[in-house]
């Protein structure tokens, strides 16, 4: 039988990194339950930084889980009631907080790949994006802020740690881009429970804790939907935009159109759409399929009023090269859909010229 103190004895032995006294003594063990074989429990953090704070999270789900017994183990991540309360996420109908610059005061332009649903291949738009982006001149970097599905340290061949210098995140340095994602801090099996606060916390220390330096490009790879993250986000810097990545059919404009709607509601500008897996191009008869539907992309931006950046055609080459970590950018530089992400990437530069002149945003450095 599993017992309360056989998991606090085991607790004992994970250290905060940075206070280097255990959890249990610092006070961070919260809401400590048994049922038979299973162990749940919250991390109540504090002051802690995101790369510590996933440390911790790790070490105590792998210490807990060797403890003679136990079958299953679920850590979830809080706030200590004594701590100073994260910033709330105001509701997309309220005005949120002044949105400050000083986070990343060396960074030209933030650019957020998001969509109204999952499944849509955001994250293939954002590496390739971002990549293209390098490609043409700029310096970018690109941060993964989808935490309950962090995919970008894969799609990048990234399998690297952050370093840290003066109490603050080296980001780590992939095909030229600079990268941060939780994925880089956990197992990549284990699964984040996070909170609303937690995650308004996350994004705001991936912008002040991290030593971005020079960009011209951040490139935010949003979850899907219109949670925290994005009013996060759009709450506590000066976005200069977001891409809308969808698919042609109807039920993905459907949660794009609520997305839209909410970055509208926060002033975010709309960049344009992105009409993902449009059509597949048969390689042996060059027949062109529209396997998901056609002309969801044009119809958003007939009702938005907003340009159609790119439609990236459905290709299997595409697939293989984010599962291998090489974009297709980088892979097959010459390929017809490498062409398209660097179209893209220059309609999002003009984009982002245009909007800065017609409604010019805080400036940044």
């Amino acid at each position: 039988m599993v017992t309360e103190q056989a998991v606090l004895d085991a607790l004992r032995g994970v250290k905060d990194p940075e206070q280097q006294q255990d959890i249990v003594s610092l006070g961070l063990i919260r809401d400590l339950t048994i049922a038979d074989s299973q162990v749940n429990f919250t991390l109540a953090f504090t002051t802690q930084s995101p790369a510590s704070k996933a440390t911790m999270h790790s070490m105590a789900s792998r210490a807990v889980g060797r403890v003679p017994g136990v079958s299953k183990v679920q850590v979830k991540m809080g706030g200590s009631p004594s701590a100073r309360p994260a910033q709330p996420a105001a509701h997309a109908h309220a005005p949120g907080p002044e949105r400050s610059a000083d986070f990343i005061p060396e960074v030209k332009h933030t650019v957020a790949v998001s969509s109204g649903k999952g499944g849509v291949g955001k994250s293939t738009v954002s590496v390739n994006l971002a990549v293209a982006l390098r490609q043409s001149g700029a310096a970018v970097g690109i941060i993964d802020s989808d935490v309950y599905g962090p995919d970008i340290p894969l799609m990048l061949g990234s399998r690297g740690r952050p370093g840290m210098f003066e109490n603050r995140i080296i980001p780590v340095e992939v095909h030229g881009l600079k990268m941060m994602s939780i994925g880089l801090l956990v197992n990549e099996r284990e699964p984040l429970v996070w909170r609303g606060p937690m995650i308004h916390s996350f994004i705001q220390q991936m912008l002040k804790d991290v030593m971005w330096g020079a960009l011209d490009y951040l490139v935010f790879d949003m979850p899907p939907g219109t949670g925290d993250a994005q009013l996060s986000l759009s709450q506590v810097i000066p976005l200069s935009g977001v891409v809308m990545v969808t698919t042609p059919q109807e039920v993905a404009l459907l949660d794009v159109r609520k997305a839209i709607g909410m970055f509208q509601k926060l002033n975010v500008p709309i960049l344009g759409i992105v009409e993902n897996m449009s059509y597949f191009l048969a390689p042996d008869t060059g027949h062109r399929y529209a396997i998901f539907g056609e002309g969801g992309g044009q119809r958003l931006v007939t009702e938005y009023g907003v340009p159609l950046l790119a439609q990236v055609p459905l290709d299997p080459e595409t697939r293989l090269a984010g599962d291998e970590g090489t974009p297709i950018t980088l892979r097959r530089p010459d390929s017809p859909q490498a062409g398209i992400f660097r179209e893209l990437a220059a309609a999002v530069r003009r984009r982002v010229d245009e909007l800065a002149v017609l409604r010019p945003l805080p400036k940044i450095g």
